[in-house]
């Protein structure tokens, strides 16, 4: 009953005033605006004892409301009377998935709490590290090609609205190999479909335009003049201020062992001891998707170990900078990608290719002798000048890999309230303001998430 435990002796009419209007403190029904609505049956049955409220506004001043106030909230609607409070989402997990969805959650309307247990764009985060590479050249039938258009306009309208640089548009240049240009091939045709501005390069033109690379092999090339790498760390922590100045509210803290397949979700909770009960969550775990939910997601979140190099650059020599050089993609039998130096980092160079599993949290971030030897041939290769670059700075970051390397969107099979966002599979950091803004959507509407998104495609 509410707080009735601290009230005097009072008349009964006034103990069942409060019994009834307690039932109007807790409304159980949630409309698609994110209000709750009690029946005009249950404030009727409240103001029945109207009387006993002389006896009680002398005590407690907050009481001294008429029956025609409360009545006056029906407006057209006569049968329920609307009690204003927003929807409460909480999101776990600060990242580039979590982060831009809290954000367009807050901008729906809703209530927002976003957790992380390390922080925005920490080192074991998928989406921690300097750089991410930004591009339209996605192949064949997929969605990616058009979602990027989507969160290239929202990048820039967030740099505008923060005043910071978080995109660098160096152009990305795909080298396409002789014999093997089907990705390449695939592409084009989405890209002109979604207006990705991009250049068809003969290897002549390539050499013409970039001469520190050394095209064996590359028989064209496709070059997108306003695409480029992004701020990674950096653009997660400025999500987050940008989610606190507009009123969201963050915690640093990790949920707690729940049982997270069965649970009836009445509050969630987290290594402090405390808890968070929410209308609905949204878990955006990366990496950890997978040992949170091991019946739901299980290894369809694989995570695995992906070494990154950072090499100097002779002095003086500024034809390995953003200024010089384009973001580079070698798409032969292995995948090997590239970011000119950016802020004095050096040269990055890194393997795409699947390395082995790796834990997130407890795993040793050492890249292996054997990943670093490859790398170093196959620079010296590419680009005869950093033949002998001295290596500046290494990093081990993780991918989140789905079993199609398509994302993960939807709710868990037994709870309405539940959704899960991952598999960002190496691609998803670019892809995160339009995600985001997409999931609010699904979650605050009601909406289903695109089937080539969703659990049901895996059959199990």
């Amino acid at each position: 009953m509410l707080f009735a435990d601290k009230l005097p002796a009072v008349d009964l009419c006034s103990r069942t005033f409060l019994s009834d209007m307690s039932e109007l403190h807790q409304p159980t029904k949630l409309n698609r605006q994110g209000e709750r609505r009690t029946s005009r049956r249950s404030l009727l049955r409240g103001s029945a004892v109207v009387g006993g409220l002389s006896t009680l506004a002398g005590r407690f001043p907050f009481l001294r409301f008429t029956l025609a106030d409360m009545l006056k909230q029906a407006g057209d609607h006569p049968a329920e009377i609307k009690m204003q409070s927003k929807i409460h989402v909480c999101v776990i997990g600060a990242g580039a998935f979590g982060g831009w969805t809290a954000l367009y959650l807050l901008r729906r309307g809703a209530r927002v709490t976003l957790l992380d247990a390390w922080g925005p764009g920490n080192s074991r985060a998928s989406s921690g590290g300097e750089t991410r590479v930004i591009r339209g050249t996605y192949g064949s039938n997929q969605p990616y090609t058009k979602m990027v258009v989507r969160a290239l306009q929202l990048w820039t309208e967030h740099e505008k609205r923060w005043n910071r640089q978080l995109l660098h548009r160096t152009g990305v240049l795909w080298m396409a190999a002789r014999g093997d240009d089907e990705y390449e091939r695939g592409s084009l045709p989405l890209l002109r479909e979604a207006g990705i501005p991009y250049e068809e390069l003969s290897a002549a033109e390539l050499e013409k335009r970039w001469p520190q690379i050394n095209l064996e092999d590359v028989r064209w090339g496709i070059y997108e003049p306003q695409n480029g790498f992004l701020t990674a760390r950096i653009a997660c922590q400025a999500v987050l201020e940008g989610f606190l100045s507009e009123g969201g509210e963050y915690r640093q803290a990790a949920v707690a062992s729940h049982d997270f397949e069965r649970g009836r979700w009445d509050a969630l909770a987290l290594s402090d001891g405390s808890k968070v009960t929410a209308d609905h969550y949204v878990f955006a775990c990366g990496p950890w998707l997978g040992k949170l939910f091991p019946a739901t997601i299980g290894d369809r979140v694989r995570p695995t170990k992906q070494d990154v190099f950072f090499f100097g650059t002779p002095a003086g020599d500024d034809r390995f900078s953003e200024k010089k050089l384009p973001v580079w993609a070698d798409h032969r039998d292995r995948f090997i990608y590239g970011i000119p130096g950016s802020d004095g980092r050096g040269f990055k160079v890194a393997d795409d290719t699947r390395g082995p599993e790796f834990d997130p949290t407890s795993g040793e971030r050492e890249p292996s002798a054997d990943g670093l030897r490859a790398i170093r041939e196959y620079l010296g290769f590419r680009f005869p000048a950093l033949k002998n670059a001295p290596l500046l700075e290494s990093r081990v970051c993780q991918y989140e890999n789905s079993p199609d390397n398509n994302f993960i969107i939807d709710r868990h099979p037994n709870s309405e309230r539940v959704w899960l966002v991952g598999g960002g599979s190496g691609h998803g950091f670019k892809h995160g303001p339009a995600l985001g803004e997409m999931v609010a959507e699904l979650v605050m509407e009601g909406k289903d998430a695109d089937p080539l998104f969703r659990l049901e495609r895996f059959g199990r």
